[in-house]
């Protein structure tokens, strides 16, 4: 490879620019001028070629090969322009940089080249011009780099950033907009203008605390916001915001401070959605919640005070009875037969009382999650027989027989007392829906599960009311023809679902229901509560 490098001057003195080259080293027996060549024919990265005076090729490495498509017999002596597009070429460009870099010393650019092939590539070309020592112009070095990569990438990420921006400005249902880090709106989407009213040249500029209420700038709210997205990267609240004709709306908002790669904030990002209409949908549903708990408390007054007023009255006409009793009749002549029927009579009253009581108590333990459990060995299914037993005298008053299969023991680790509390709402429930028909109980281990199945062929339960049976002073049927709180079936699922078990049922209006108690036979004390 020649080029004016060759007609360098002494050893030792500079030339091409200002170079010192010492070709030759004595000490080491290395030729560096030798090197120099080798190094830059090896070059594959990048086009290293010199020019004449002309601009013609007077050298040619392996990296210009390699990206122009030329060898070296094939250009050697051609005028560099033949990299040029031919637009190019008749606007006399490869003219206009050889001046130029002759005038200044060097010129850069990125450009559109030609390879051999006739394809185009952005190159980076770099010319710089070649002096002797007495500064006299010997031709030019000229450096070029193959960014077609990168200027695709570029143009891709470009592309994608224009189709953001334009993604961006056409969404119609988010404010999108940026801020400076001022709070000075400095961008303004569609969205922007349709939810706050504002055009973009109204509002661009202006700091975003008009946006919001007054008492909340008189709060500084919107500073406190910015100060919060800038100290932990994001601000989030749903508030009320301002529209221009001085409206209010229910806004989703979102700060995102913006910060550039050395760490310092630039600005911020803002998203705002308008939520007014599921605000207010939320608002009627609260209200219809309300009113439903308010309906639901007074309904419930009414019925508490009627099924604790049942068993008052006749406890009063019996206490009143046998004391009248007593008042008229001396001690030896009272009629003892007369006086237990009473007073048993007044001591069933006095349980009921008790057990109304004992049912609202449940339900506060409940609400307030202080439902405990002691458990101990329980076997479920003489627990069964005990509750059935007990029961035989209400059954047969409502005409209902009861029949109970439970043959074998089944025992588990359980709260004996709550676990009859869940047998006598099943069975007092099954009676009083199922008056005058047959009901069917039976216990079992299946799966390592404790089942009991209550199942009554009464009046049955509607589909719809089925999911609303277990909830609290809910009643599938009306308290005018059956009483009751509506306590029953939501303590049986909660001590059910204490115990780690469940609960089910099943019915069909007029064909009876059948209820369904799984438990396991043991649980740790970490799901008790």
């Amino acid at each position: 490879m020649r080029s004016p490098l060759d007609d360098r001057a002494d050893p030792g003195s500079p030339s091409n620019g200002g170079i010192t080259y010492a070709p030759h080293s004595a000490k080491s027996g290395v030729d560096v001028d030798s090197q120099l060549r080798l190094f830059i024919d090896s070059v594959k990265d990048y086009a290293i070629l010199t020019l004449d005076l002309e601009g013609r090729i007077i050298s040619w490495n392996a990296g210009a090969e390699r990206i122009k498509g030329y060898k070296s017999e094939e250009i050697l002596g051609q005028h560099f322009s033949r990299f040029y597009r031919p637009e190019d070429v008749a606007a006399g460009k490869p003219q206009a940089e050889l001046e130029l870099v002759a005038r200044e010393g060097r010129f850069e650019e990125e450009g559109w080249r030609v390879r051999k092939d006739g394809s185009l590539f952005w190159a980076n070309v770099v010319m710089t011009a070649l002096r002797d020592a007495e500064g006299v112009l010997q031709g030019y070095a000229k450096v070029t780099r193959d960014f077609t990569e990168r200027k695709l990438a570029q143009e891709q990420l470009q592309q994608s950033d224009e189709r953001f921006r334009l993604l961006v400005e056409h969404i119609q249902d988010y404010a999108i907009y940026m801020l400076d880090v001022d709070g000075k709106v400095s961008t303004w989407n569609a969205g922007a203008e349709r939810i706050k009213n504002y055009r973009a040249e109204e509002v661009i500029g202006q700091y975003f605390g008009r946006f919001y209420p007054p008492e909340d700038v008189a709060n500084g709210k919107p500073q406190r916001a910015l100060e919060i997205a800038a100290r932990e990267g994001r601000f989030e609240e749903e508030a009320w915001r301002i529209r221009k004709d001085g409206t209010r709306f229910w806004a989703s908002v979102i700060i995102t401070a913006l910060h550039d790669t050395t760490g310092t904030l630039r600005g911020f990002a803002k998203v705002t959605r308008d939520f007014t209409q599921r605000k207010q949908t939320q608002e009627r549903r609260e209200l219809e919640m309300l009113r439903d708990a308010v309906r639901a408390r007074d309904e419930f007054l009414s019925v508490a005070s009627h099924e604790l007023k049942t068993p008052l009255t006749p406890l009063q006409l019996k206490l009143t009875a046998i004391l009248r009793i007593v008042e008229n009749n001396p001690a030896a002549t009272l009629p003892v037969e007369r006086l237990v029927r009473d007073l048993d009579v007044a001591r069933r009253q006095v349980r009921k009382l008790a057990d109304l009581i004992e049912d609202l108590l449940d339900v506060s333990r409940i609400s307030m999650g202080q439902l405990r459990l002691n458990r101990g060995p329980t076997d479920f299914a003489a627990l069964a027989r005990e509750v059935v037993l007990r029961y035989a005298p209400q059954a047969a008053q409502v005409g209902c027989t009861v029949t109970l299969e439970a043959p074998d023991p089944v025992t588990g680790h359980w709260d004996r007392p709550r676990l009859e509390q869940v047998l006598t709402n099943l069975l007092t429930n099954a009676l009083k829906y199922g008056a005058g028909k047959p009901i069917h109980i039976r216990v079992r281990m299946d799966s390592g599960l404790a089942i009991l199945v209550v199942k009554d062929e009464g009046i049955g339960i509607a589909q719809e009311e089925q999911p609303r049976v277990f909830e609290r002073f809910v009643r599938a049927v009306s308290e005018r023809n059956y009483g009751g709180l509506g306590l029953g079936l939501f303590i049986t699922q909660q001590i059910v679902e204490a115990h780690g078990g469940i609960v089910q049922v099943r019915s069909l209006p007029g064909e009876g229901a059948t209820f369904t108690v799984m438990l396991p036979l043991h649980l740790v004390e970490l799901n008790e509560r």
